[in-house]
């Protein structure tokens, strides 16, 4: 068994570099698994908060207790968990706990969609147990563990390659299994997917992954161990020279269409007028987009163009969607500017991540990273309830308001800012 109990030494003897293979398999199968229950929740959550009462605005509070909480949780396992947890307890324990902690939410959920329970305490309830669902971080430190360092990059790379599997296979039964059984049907179904998942990574996971490559490099003692949260840090990094300036144009420019696409499932149901299935199909179709641009598009015009170039194509895409959302008024007007948001979402990260590592030492790479990766939980919090308030207020047309001035303001920086305009290949 790939996660039976021994020395480090003893099951690196054992399995080598198929071993190796297989657990780093596993991990990406572990998190396609979690992401896939993610978009399930994702399905079902809009339709449960509207058959418990709560409109637009209650729907963003929630959403945002949901994100404080992880953002709460996410210091907490970095102090007790992932990555100090995994290294005190082992690879093992931190996926056990965060699938453990993804099944009460989901037990609390389908019980909140029974009318003989109070439904609406047990919603409020359910994002508790969020705090210590932190499946992504064990599994890029498994897999930095376990792969050799000129093949972590594209290792850590595929990650993104499970978050599109499990937007459109997520969507695709949330929106299926609660049209044929009810909402509550895929709250049980990823109840019983985290269950697997958790046995899978109890049995299957070795306990300790530091020692089983023979590339892992420990870290010397008494040296100071590298935090996100390392106010420090943050500042030095944001204060090096070209940091800046992109980190703000990839956290305003992308901010109205996260605002936006928080606030999707109500607009799917409110304003599109979608059934379960329908935008379960709807966001399948965003997420085999996102597959194709990220994996193949973006690619190959990083081979071809700068990435100053690239930078500024996102945001001049972002202002003419931004036109196209402001005057949409059916599903189908939606489906047509998918593409263009689709593209300037993917060229705007892979873009700025690829310049902001390029701008500091390779010491502070993965620093950096985590920074980049920190916007999306800031938007996930804050988003929903700013999205629900201006939703009541104005309506749809405002997110495309929004992000056309704001990224006609970030077009304008952008064109009067020297960026780098080497070809450097990004994707």
């Amino acid at each position: 068994m790939l996660g039976a109990p021994g020395a480090r030494g003893q099951y690196s003897r054992g399995t080598g570099t198929l071993g190796r293979l297989r657990i780093i398999v596993l991990t990406y199968v572990l998190v396609a698994l979690e992401l896939t229950c993610l978009f399930m929740r994702f399905s079902i959550l809009p339709y449960l908060t509207r058959q418990l009462g709560l409109d637009s605005v209650a729907f963003g509070y929630l959403q945002t207790t949901f994100g404080v909480l992880q953002l709460l949780g996410g210091p907490l396992f970095g102090r007790f968990g992932p990555p100090r947890f995994a290294d005190q307890r082992g690879a093992r324990a931190a996926f056990t706990l965060s699938f453990l902690a993804g099944s009460a939410f989901y037990l609390l959920l389908a019980a909140a969609c029974s009318p003989s329970l109070p439904g609406l305490a047990l919603l409020c309830a359910a994002p508790l147990p969020a705090a210590l669902a932190h499946g992504l971080p064990a599994a890029q430190m498994v897999i930095a563990d376990l792969s050799a360092p000129e093949e972590r990059p594209a290792a850590l790379g595929r990650l993104g390659l499970c978050f599109g599997v499990g937007m459109i296979l997520g969507s695709l039964l949330g929106g299926t299994l609660s049209a044929a059984c009810g909402i509550q049907c895929p709250a049980f179904v990823a109840l019983v997917a985290s269950l697997v998942a958790a046995v899978l990574s109890f049995t299957c996971i070795p306990t300790n992954t530091k020692g089983v490559s023979a590339n892992a490099q420990a870290t010397p003692p008494g040296a100071p161990k590298a935090s996100i949260f390392d106010l420090k840090a943050i500042s030095r990094l944001l204060l090096q020279p070209g940091v800046l300036p992109v980190f703000l144009v990839k956290v305003v420019s992308g901010f109205p269409s996260g605002l936006f696409l928080v606030m999707f499932s109500i607009i799917s149901m409110d304003f599109f007028q979608l059934d379960a299935a329908q935008a379960g199909y709807l966001t399948s179709f965003f997420g085999v987009l996102q597959m194709v641009i990220q994996g193949v598009v973006i690619g190959w015009l990083s081979s071809h163009f700068s990435e100053g170039t690239l930078l500024r194509a996102s945001v001049l895409v972002f202002i003419v969607v931004g036109v196209a959302m402001a005057l949409m008024s059916n599903v189908l007007h939606f489906c047509l500017l998918m593409p263009g948001l689709v593209f300037s979402l993917c060229a705007l990260n892979v873009v700025t991540d690829s310049m902001l590592t390029k701008a500091v030492s390779a010491s502070d790479t993965g620093t950096m990273l985590g920074l980049c990766a920190s916007i999306q939980p800031l938007t996930r919090t804050v988003g929903p309830t700013v999205g629900g308030l201006l939703y009541r207020s104005f309506g749809v047309p405002v997110f495309g308001h929004v992000q056309f001035a704001t990224n006609v303001l970030v077009l304008l920086v952008l064109w009067r800012q020297p960026l780098p305009q080497k070809r450097d290949k990004v994707g």
